[in-house]
């Protein structure tokens, strides 16, 4: 709650938030699952349900056609490792995937393109966000988080 009511150009004076936990290399304290050449999978830190993922490309640009063919190539095979992922750790009954590129789209970090990435299970939505402007999300990220790096660890092991 402190993030989401904090004043926004505060953040953004800041820096790219994209920018700085990807530039970091304290990947469990960031919910980085994996990184490629030109993007990585985060696990979103306000998610609309349990392993909400973004695939942010490195580059910090507001849109996808300011990045290379290479990064856009690498961004759609993540989003598709990113579903394979999440098939294996929560057995989904399906996804929304989804880019909002601009303010008036609703991207809420519009100078870093990324996709969401979100699971979804029949009967997932309740009545706790209609009326009462609330999310349930029954596991903590860090669950999340170890539950994805352990499906990613036991692929490795089987290459």
């Amino acid at each position: 709650m402190e993030y989401i009511l904090s004043d926004k150009d505060v953040r953004q004076a800041e820096g790219c938030v994209f920018c700085t936990k990807l530039a970091e290399e304290k990947d469990a304290e960031n919910y980085v699952v994996w990184r490629g050449t030109h993007c990585a999978i985060v696990l979103n830190l306000y998610p609309y349900n349990n392993g909400h993922l973004l695939v942010i490309p490195y580059a910090h640009v507001s849109s996808l056609e300011d990045l290379s063919v290479q990064a856009q190539g690498e961004i759609i095979l993540t989003v598709s490792k990113s579903l394979g992922l999440l098939r294996q750790a929560m057995q989904p009954h399906g996804f929304n995937i989804g880019i909002n590129i601009g303010k008036a789209a609703g991207a809420g970090i519009e100078p870093h393109v990324h996709i969401h990435v979100v699971p979804r299970w029949e009967g997932d939505t309740n009545f706790m966000p209609v009326l009462a402007e609330t999310r349930v999300i029954p596991e903590w990220l860090d669950d999340t988080y170890a539950n994805l790096k352990a499906v990613l660890e036991n692929e490795s092991d089987k290459a």
